[in-house]
């Protein structure tokens, strides 16, 4: 169509030369080379020469030079050129893999009857059935609270049987020939949840707005294989401030793997092809700025340098953003700080205190900074 506009602005006299065509060549982003939306099924040079036999083929019908084509494909060219990291500041663990096997309460046992009837029922054979049931009682102890018949320890204490039971049916229906159509759901159920040290709103925006699917994975312990399945939250207070969907090997998968965080060492999570747009479209929810940014390079022998490296947000200049006068308000602190050693709430040397904390904190960066980091 837009050959022929070229072909016809000619003919009516217009003086060309130039046709653009705008963007559209996708990015495989989940690797599987196919026509699903986060993919591609053709490569550069396959796109670039049907644009050009189409233009060629309509030009030439109607007599007219070729125009130098022009490709506004900026997505495809700057999204390699970036890659986000982010660690993982905590996790929480909803199934460590073996039932729950501590003792109920004698007084709590005639709320759970039915619960613990289903424990009984368990066995291969019975999984998807006892999965129905256990859905049901679970929504009848639950509607019995709301109603002052069950008390909050028989509430508890029948949240804490029903995701014993459910991890059961997890490994019962995880090994069975033909697993139940439910086994990602309960995957999803059982999943932990990582929390990092980011904000989706700042960083990766096109996730929350248009369901976009990024590549996603640890960065390092890659000799050692992923043994938890868990989503990824970041510290924003919102709850939409997660990343539920992932590519995986048979399409888009609701949880990813990863290990368990060493211990008393970082995990970092890397997402990638994250270059186009990312940084620029992101906003200021919840106050979290821009991130630390460094170049990498590498030279002909493969070896890579960093340089250019610059730091994010501090909170003093975020605050200034949403007109915050923070010069104003470290000087209000100075004064409140002073009267209260005046009044004898606190001491000298607490002031001090309290003035280098809030001064250091001013100049901070707005997200969260481990004590390797200090």
């Amino acid at each position: 169509e837009a050959s022929r506009f070229y072909a016809g602005l000619i003919q009516e006299g217009a003086p060309m030369g130039l046709l653009d065509i705008g963007g559209g060549l996708a990015i495989d982003y989940d690797g599987s080379h196919s026509d699903n939306s986060n993919s591609r099924n053709y490569t550069t040079r396959e796109y670039c020469s049907d644009v050009v036999e189409e233009v060629m083929t309509i030009c030439n019908q109607e007599k007219i030079p070729h125009p130098t084509i022009l490709s506004e494909s900026g997505r495809a060219l700057v999204t390699y050129y970036s890659v986000l990291l982010l660690n993982i500041l905590d996790t929480n663990v909803f199934w460590n893999g073996k039932g729950r096997q501590e003792p109920i309460a004698n007084e709590l046992l005639p709320a759970l009857d039915n619960l613990l009837y289903v424990r009984t029922m368990l066995k291969e054979e019975t999984a998807q059935e006892c999965l129905n049931d256990l859905n049901y009682y679970r929504e009848e102890i639950r509607n019995k609270f709301l109603y002052g018949q069950v008390n909050m320890r028989e509430r508890a204490a029948a949240e804490h049987l029903y995701w014993s039971i459910i991890s059961e049916i997890y490994t019962l229906m995880k090994d069975q020939e033909h697993p139940s159509t439910h086994l990602k759901v309960l995957e999803q159920q059982l999943s932990d949840i990582y929390y990092g040290n980011y904000s989706l709103f700042q960083s990766l925006p096109d996730v929350w707005a248009i369901d976009q699917l990024f590549p996603i994975m640890p960065i390092h312990l890659l000799d050692k294989k992923p043994n938890r399945q868990a989503i990824l939250s970041d510290i924003t207070c919102d709850s939409e401030g997660k990343i539920d969907r992932f590519i995986g090997r048979g399409g888009v998968e609701n949880t990813l793997p990863l290990h368990v965080p060493p211990e008393g060492d970082d995990y970092i999570l890397g997402v990638f092809l994250v270059g186009a747009y990312q940084e620029t479209l992101g906003d200021l929810h919840n106050l979290l700025g821009d991130t630390n940014v460094m170049s990498v390079t590498y030279d002909e022998d493969g070896q890579f340098s960093f340089h250019n490296e610059l730091e994010g947000d501090t909170v003093a200049e975020v605050l200034s953003y949403v007109e915050y006068d923070t010069k104003q308000m470290e000087a209000m602190i100075r004064i409140k700080a002073e009267k209260a050693v005046q009044e004898g709430r606190i001491t000298a040397q607490q002031r001090r205190k309290i003035i280098a904390s809030y001064t250091s904190g001013m100049r901070g960066y707005t997200y969260y900074e481990t004590d390797q980091e200090d």
